[in-house]
């Protein structure tokens, strides 16, 4: 299978590379950079120095998907949207990590977004493609909306309690925590390591993006309005997103009822880890042992005496927050196992 990734000189297009070169079943033929077109890919990315020899291209999308089988897309939210529907015309499939095909509702973009959509007739068409929630629907798909990193971890982490119907579905509150790499490649003052380093810097208490797709899945889910309080807060590491979760309870619970619960839920899930020891220190969900690794780890504390529920999930934002999701969409699209290329264990110490 001929793959190539649109947009590949960012973090995540970098990464998408990573997971490609090593995937036994595809062949990367194309790699696309306007500011580095001409360019060895290892000079960007020199992690996967040795492992191809490609060179950049110009970013023309219509020879790109003429190349490829598969094209991943990984430009700045409100990019793929304009080229898109065209190259879709040539039946090649596409996988999009950008915002542009990720909320169905058109309005919700001049909401969160604060730009019009350029093809609003093309939402309903995407598959919002979160493999836990929407499989069935991922491998007969064209086009492939990856979810953002931030709404990744909360979903995961929420859906099963959401679904269970036991919560007050308008007082859900989810803090999240992500490292740098949340910012993209392209460096500002916050990045800067002297205004970054050892941060834990509220960065967006309310109104963030990612409360769209949080709200859209988990009222899809479970068939009513979700009402979803967010908070994110950037801190001082590269990799990773902890999301806190405070969901009130209608009825008391025992630790072992929300244990039958998520395993139901994510029985099989070939990526999603619990976490909850008694020893040792790491006995909730830790961003720093997902690095690397497409895991999603998830844990949890009954709070009795507020008659609250806390649950914690931990991803690498890079991976299962993008480019590991992004690979697995693919892997279900093609009927392949949805391990393919993603069996990594995560780097620890790191």
């Amino acid at each position: 299978m001929r793959v190539g990734v649109f947009g590949a000189s960012g973090y995540v297009g970098g990464e998408i590379l990573r997971l490609l070169l090593g995937h036994p079943r595809v062949e990367v033929v194309a790699a696309t950079s306007n500011t580095y077109a001409g360019e060895y890919v290892h000079r960007v990315h020199p992690n996967i120095r040795g492992q191809t020899a490609l060179k950049f291209i110009k970013s023309d999308p219509l020879k790109a998907a003429g190349l490829c089988d598969v094209l991943f897309v990984a430009t700045p939210h409100g990019v793929s949207s304009s080229f898109i529907p065209q190259v879709l015309d040539s039946g090649i499939k596409i996988i999009d990590t950008s915002a542009d095909f990720r909320l169905k509702n058109p309005e919700d973009y001049l909401k969160w977004y604060d730009w019009k959509h350029k093809c609003p007739e093309m939402l309903n068409k995407a598959v919002y493609g979160l493999p836990e929630l929407h499989r069935e629907e991922i491998k007969g798909a064209q086009l492939v909306a990856v979810p953002g990193c931030m709404a990744t971890a909360g979903i995961l982490a929420l859906a099963p309690i959401v679904k269970s119907g036991n919560i007050e579905k308008d007082r859900i509150v989810v803090d999240f925590k992500i490292g740098s790499s949340g910012a993209g490649a392209k460096p500002s003052l916050s990045s800067h390591h002297s205004e970054h380093y050892s941060v834990v810097r509220p960065y967006k208490p309310v109104g963030h993006r990612h409360t769209a797709e949080l709200e859209q899945e988990l009222s899809l889910l479970c068939g009513e309005k979700v009402k979803i309080s967010m908070s994110a807060h950037a801190v001082n590491m590269v990799r990773g997103i902890l999301s806190t979760c405070h969901v009130f309870l209608k009825d008391s619970i025992k630790s072992i009822e929300v244990w039958r619960l998520y395993r139901e839920f994510y029985s099989g899930e070939p990526f999603i880890r619990f976490i909850r020891d008694t020893k040792g220190v790491f006995r909730y969900p830790d961003p720093k042992i997902t690095v690397g690794s497409n895991y999603c780890d998830i844990g949890f504390e009954v709070d009795e005496h507020a008659g609250r529920l806390v649950i914690l999930s931990a991803i690498d934002n890079l991976m299962k927050g993008a480019a590991g999701t992004a690979v697995q969409d693919m892997n279900i699209m093609c009927g392949w196992d949805e391990r393919e290329g993603l069996r990594y264990s995560a780097l620890h110490p790191i």
